[in-house]
């Protein structure tokens, strides 16, 4: 098959099931559909890692440079988007199967499916950005699926934050593209000029921002510890591991990389140091597994952002390698993890060993527990990251992802099914064990790109060593945290939201008027229709400049 065509298939093949949805029939089967909807999207990241010269491009308009095309930052986190979409999609038919408005979820999933997939092959702004929103807009559906009061709540939270996101970016792509000569609307072409722009302050404080709020950096972070418990299972999974990957591809692409911005990069790394430490403050005093997740997932970004942060600061180009590799991890592993839940909560305690175990060594990956993928990802780090105080303040924060980690697994346990003879559906167990599995080896094969032999590595002892000393901190911290816990401040789901409860009467106006827009846009007849149209409003104004 000509590779060009394949990389067509890969957005085409969600958009074409899209389509189907249209006949009710098969919109009823649409979710045992859903596990086929990425392949196409795995196989060419797969051809386009194994043969470096086979990266796709099609051009849409070539006159301003429109179209798709790849990149080893984006075949790596295009093919284990992929993956978990798939394995995600799998889980859900079996999660889903029997309850209410399955058609509905199936066709929010393949909204967001395909804006997920675009936005690590989009090559120019308003593709980018057509593709992003569609992924930030669409996701609503999943949150607010289950139509409970908190899940409406998170709905109209998280589409709040989905919009302003939408609003900073268009704000940031409008500056960049004013200040680019020609008529070109590249990212690379745009980017380029970007530390000669006049606006460059304010364009970069745009991206951050808005990039930011996706990948949720402190003080943006709060839709993920609100979004997630209220998500279905397999949702969750593709919120915390995929969907906040747009934000990380989106820094990866329009950051300036060689014009050396030290006070931003310092900026970038700052706000992702006391993210990773704010949010495992935040998550050791929750009790819903999920929330812990979700708090995890902010802590696990923020270290990223710090990579990139420190790569930006002097312009090296290795933080996007080092970058890409941890978010790969962070990908697989957090998405198997939010999928353990759901088997932890189907499995009899007297059962939980063969899903506790392979829990436990995902969750400590986290940290950098040898021989995971984790480890890996935290050795790709340490020559971006340094042996000074930024260095020691990540370590740290392995100490801190240890202690939290620690907590998921005693809240996971705890909420195992208390039926005897319960046994999870082997839909749910098999998607776990390919995550489980995929999480634990896959970053193996990206070693050779991070400049790391998997065989020198595993003999080093001081390696080794740099990898067990946080988890025998956070070890000793957990085990403060079981005796003295009960002592600590009860924080609500969103922490910083908290704050808002007593918002005068035009926030509450605003609020009531959104649920009601929200009440419409939940019959799914209308709903994809409307995210769309929102989409092409926000998209209208790139299109019409000259």
């Amino acid at each position: 098959m000509n590779f060009n065509l394949l990389f067509a298939l890969a957005l085409a093949t969600p958009v074409a099931l899209l389509l189907a949805c249209l006949w009710r029939p098969a919109r009823e089967r649409m979710l045992s559909l859903l596990v086929l909807a990425p392949l196409p999207a795995l196989a060419v990241a797969l051809v386009a890692l194994l043969d470096a010269d086979a990266m796709p491009a099609l051009m849409l308009d070539p006159g301003r440079q429109i179209g798709l095309s790849l990149d080893q930052p984006g075949a790596i986190l295009l093919g284990v988007a992929a993956l978990l979409w798939s394995a995600a999609g799998a889980y859900a038919a079996t999660y889903l199967r029997g309850k209410p408005h399955g058609g509905r979820f199936a066709i929010f999933w393949l909204l967001t499916l395909t804006g997920s997939l675009g936005v690590f092959v989009a090559a120019d702004l308003l593709s980018f950005y057509l593709t992003f929103a569609l992924v930030s807009l669409a996701a609503w559906g999943l949150v607010a699926h289950d139509d409970t009061p908190g899940a409406r709540r998170a709905g109209v939270i998280y589409l709040l934050l989905a919009v302003v996101g939408e609003v900073l970016l268009l704000l940031a792509f409008v500056l960049l593209d004013v200040a680019s000569p020609g008529a070109s609307l590249a990212i690379d072409t745009v980017v380029a000029t970007l530390p000669e722009s006049p606006w460059l302050a304010a364009t970069l404080a745009l991206l951050i921002a808005g990039f930011g709020l996706k990948a949720g950096l402190a003080p943006l972070h709060v839709w993920l510890p609100v979004a997630h418990p209220a998500a279905p299972m397999p949702a969750s999974a593709v919120l915390s591991g995929v969907i906040v990957k747009a934000g990380i591809i989106g820094l990866i692409r329009f950051l300036p990389w060689d014009a050396g911005l030290d006070w931003w990069g310092a900026a970038l790394t700052g706000i992702g140091l006391v993210t990773a430490f704010y949010a495992v403050a935040m998550g050791i005093v929750q009790s819903n597994p999920k929330t812990v997740l979700a708090y995890s997932t902010a802590s696990q970004m923020g270290l990223v952002a710090a990579i990139l942060g420190m790569g930006l600061a002097v312009g090296d180009r290795e933080a996007v390698t080092a970058g890409t590799v941890y978010a790969a991890h962070h990908l697989l592993a957090k998405g198997a993890l939010f999928l353990a839940v759901g088997v932890f909560a189907a499995t009899a305690r007297r059962r939980l060993w063969p899903v506790l175990v392979p829990a436990a060594i995902l969750a400590l990956g986290f940290a950098g527990l040898p021989p995971t993928g984790g480890f890996l990802a935290k050795l790709a780090a340490k020559p971006v990251l340094g042996s000074g105080l930024v260095g020691l303040l990540a370590s740290l924060a392995a100490a801190g992802s240890t202690l939290l980690m620690i907590h998921f697994l005693y809240r996971a346990a705890a909420s195992a099914s208390p039926d005897p003879g319960a046994r999870a559906a082997a839909g749910l167990v098999w998607p776990w064990w390919l995550l489980f599995l995929a999480a634990l080896l896959l970053p193996w094969t990206l070693a050779p790109l991070a400049g790391l032999s998997p065989w020198s590595v595993m003999t080093d002892r001081s390696l080794l060593w740099s990898g067990l000393w946080p988890i025998l901190a956070g070890g000793v911290l957990a085990l403060a945290l079981q005796r003295w816990g009960a002592r600590l401040p009860r924080v609500p789901e969103g922490d910083l939201l908290a704050l808002f409860t007593g918002s005068p009467r035009w926030a509450n106006a605003v609020g009531e008027m959104l649920e009601r827009t929200e009440t419409w846009l939940r019959q799914w007849p209308v709903a994809g229709l409307s995210l769309l149209i929102l989409t092409l409003v926000l998209w209208l104004p790139m299109l019409t400049r000259p």
